[in-house]
């Protein structure tokens, strides 16, 4: 399986691709969390490493209560 995935990971222009995506869907997903004091996710979101898939479902969940949030700052 992995294999398949060697010449992806070889190529630098690809693999630090990967690593933008995943550091912007991290810092923004981290970014929540810390606002929304949510603690447990915040170390969850630190720790696992999906390539922003959890982060991007982190920020779809979370969306609503963050700008309940924003408002009452505003």
């Amino acid at each position: 399986m992995f294999d398949i995935l060697q010449p992806i990971l070889n190529n630098p222009y690809v693999f630090g691709m990967i690593i933008i995506w995943s550091l912007v869907w991290k810092g923004l997903a981290l970014w929540r969390a810390a606002r929304l004091k949510q603690v447990g996710w915040y170390i969850a979101l630190l720790i696992i490493n999906t390539l922003g898939i959890f982060e991007i479902i982190y920020l779809i969940v979370t969306r609503k209560k963050y700008k309940e949030l924003n408002g009452r700052i505003s």
